[in-house]
């Protein structure tokens, strides 16, 4: 839950004139014919979808993606052993997995189409590796549906979210790869947690708070060893700069690993979403 973010948190960066030019360009360069990329993206929290610019990004970057067929999302909240496929019926349900924030949070709504489909196909190519369960009252929560109602507000695309049914690395690289084929059906892959996640050691509570460094450190330690591909130096974050200020827990860190297992080259991927809120990294990445 996110119930350390404070709600009333109102000054937001200015949106620069190519804001959405520039994060389309970095989308346009990550694209291979016939087939979804995948994304890691930080989800921010429900207040995202009223930051002007968090919002122009995000909607930059869904517009310059072909259109999925369907979303499957792992998202940082929702771990749950064995591997878990939520609700797939139509108009699925939302956890409002956060508490103190205005009433009109609790309000949203976003009825996409179910995913009964995908969720046969999930099962079918994590078989062998991973058992698998069926939850079809647990709806899409907060990591899932929030930035999806700014991506694809209409919620006319099929959404399947499932757990990550541990947060060791090498699983969840190996479930990604194994989710690896959904891209060539025009399955949108998305991985949603956040760059940096020190919550507890926030003390400049505005959306457009200066970075502590702990934050900055973190970033550029991830940043470059993304350019490089090098997923053996990102599976040991541990021993990352500041990584015990920037995870002091690591759910939101660890759906990377499915993004990046869901990567035919892992290097060098397109960052559509670079900058911080809140003080938190919200690199956001997108892999072929």
């Amino acid at each position: 839950m996110d119930e350390e973010l404070r709600p009333y948190a109102s000054v937001h960066e200015a949106v620069p004139a190519d804001a959405a030019r520039l994060v389309a360009e970095r989308a346009a360069a990550g694209l291979a014919a016939g087939r979804m990329p995948a994304l890691y993206m930080g989800h921010g929290a429900p207040p995202l979808v009223d930051d002007p610019l968090w919002v122009t990004q995000l909607s930059a970057w869904a517009q310059a993606l072909p259109r999925p067929r369907a979303i499957l999302v792992v998202s940082a909240h929702w771990e749950a052993a064995p591997l878990t496929i939520g609700a797939t019926r139509d108009a699925t349900p939302l956890v409002y997995d956060f508490y103190g924030f205005p009433e009109r949070y609790y309000l949203t709504k976003y009825p996409a189409p179910g995913a009964p489909g995908l969720a046969a196909k999930v099962r079918g190519l994590l078989a062998g590796a991973e058992v698998v369960n069926d939850l079809p009252d647990r709806g899409l929560d907060h990591g899932a549906y929030v930035p999806l109602t700014v991506m694809y507000p209409a919620a006319d695309v099929p959404v399947l979210q499932i757990s990550m049914s541990s947060l060791d690395p090498t699983r969840l690289l190996n479930i990604g790869a194994r989710l690896r084929p959904l891209r060539d059906e025009g399955v949108l892959i998305v991985g949603s947690g956040f760059i940096t996640h020190g919550l507890p050691y926030l003390r400049d509570h505005r959306f457009n708070a200066p970075p502590p460094a702990w934050s900055v450190e973190f970033d550029h330690w991830a940043a470059e060893a993304l350019d490089r591909g090098d997923i053996d130096t990102l599976a040991g974050f541990r021993t990352a700069p500041a990584a015990r200020y920037a995870h002091p827990t690591s759910e939101h860190f660890a759906p990377l690993f499915v993004t990046l297992g869901a990567a035919d080259d892992p290097a060098g991927p397109p960052t559509p979403i670079t900058g911080y809120w809140l003080g938190l990294a919200k690199r956001s990445i997108q892999v072929m």
